[in-house]
């Protein structure tokens, strides 16, 4: 792609998206089983209106889209990050195991231990990372393939999927408050989850500001990476550990969602290229649009039953998966 096309599609993204942001955090406010007007919401919000609308707004809706915000831009990031690592545009914090190792970490925070609630970000923290470091481990030969990481993942997957499912049947008379969890959800989040996982986000979303280079120098590969003075497999070990914990954030609050650190980075690689000084800052606007403006669709569209989001975007995931996977002929 020509380069002064490319830099000029680059500035339109930068400066579209966070107009798109601010439309569609306007259209989950307004939009839902009750639909309320822009004014009703400039007069709740700006000048504290203690009308019918009240609650809703307040209480209900704003909490929840700022949480998908910080989501959908954790999990975009964690994707991106770990895209770059493993040089596998296929790679996501669902599909390689990581989201579901730090989902079998909070469960069992959940379930075995519940008055240690407030240790879920560490534990599902620790879940992704173990669960990313063996995968990544046992796909290295030489380099980690595609075909290897998907296949170590669907493994890895597999077995924690089984001990997950130990775990809730030796503990079924408290799995009734955890299967909401599972597929992955922002119902019932309130202001309470959102100042949960706000200083995690934000300080995780900071970091990978500092990444920015080392993602770039690990694109060039290892050999160009050390000449240009970079201790390889020290920054891929920390990249791996804040994408990971990344990924920890966003389950310990949002449940089981996948496909978004996937579709994101991929597409964003489309139009803007591979430099993370871009990548980056637009996976993470491009995930918060994509989780909260699915989220307002799944919980309104099937009103007055809400559909987990996270089902909603498997079913949009799945498919441009297997697109990617025929794509590149591994299918």
């Amino acid at each position: 792609m020509n380069v002064v096309i490319r830099n000029r599609r680059r500035k339109w993204i930068i400066l579209l998206l966070p107009i798109l942001l601010v439309i569609t955090c306007i259209f989950s406010l307004t939009y839902g089983s009750v639909d309320i007007a822009i004014k009703e919401i400039w007069s709740v919000i700006i000048e504290n209106d203690q009308s019918t609308f009240h609650t809703i707004i307040w209480e209900l809706r704003l909490p929840r889209i700022l949480i998908g915000l910080l989501v959908g831009a954790c999990l975009a990031v964690s994707g991106a990050l770990l895209q770059g690592v493993m040089k596998n545009p296929l790679a996501d914090p669902g599909i390689i195991g990581v989201t579901a190792g730090g989902g079998l970490m909070a469960s069992i925070t959940m379930l075995v231990f519940p008055a240690y609630g407030y240790l879920l970000p560490i534990t599902a923290f620790i879940g992704s990372f173990v669960t990313a470091i063996i995968v990544y481990g046992v796909a290295w030969d030489k380099g980690a393939s595609a075909f290897k990481i998907i296949l170590a993942g669907v493994a890895i997957n597999a077995l924690l999927g089984a001990v997950q499912n130990g775990i809730m049947v030796i503990f079924s008379d408290r799995v009734q408050a955890v299967i909401p969890w599972l597929a992955g959800g922002l119902s019932g989040r309130g202001w309470y989850h959102f100042s949960f996982i706000a200083p995690y986000a934000i300080i995780g979303l900071l970091l990978s500001l500092f990444a920015i280079r080392s993602a770039n120098l690990l694109m060039l590969g290892d050999e160009s990476a050390k000449l240009l003075g970079q201790k390889v497999e020290l920054h891929r070990f920390l990249l791996i550990t804040l994408a990971a914990f990344l990924a920890g954030i966003a389950v310990s609050v949002a449940g089981l969602i996948g496909f978004v650190g996937l579709v994101i980075p991929h597409i964003v690689r489309l139009f803007i290229g591979e430099d993370y000084r871009y990548l980056l800052p637009v996976s993470a606007l491009g995930g918060a649009i994509l989780v909260v403006f699915s989220d307002t669709i799944a919980r309104s569209l099937f009103d007055p039953i809400e559909l987990p989001v996270g089902v909603l975007l498997a079913g949009l995931g799945a498919p441009f998966f297997l697109y990617l996977l025929k794509n590149r002929g591994l299918i």
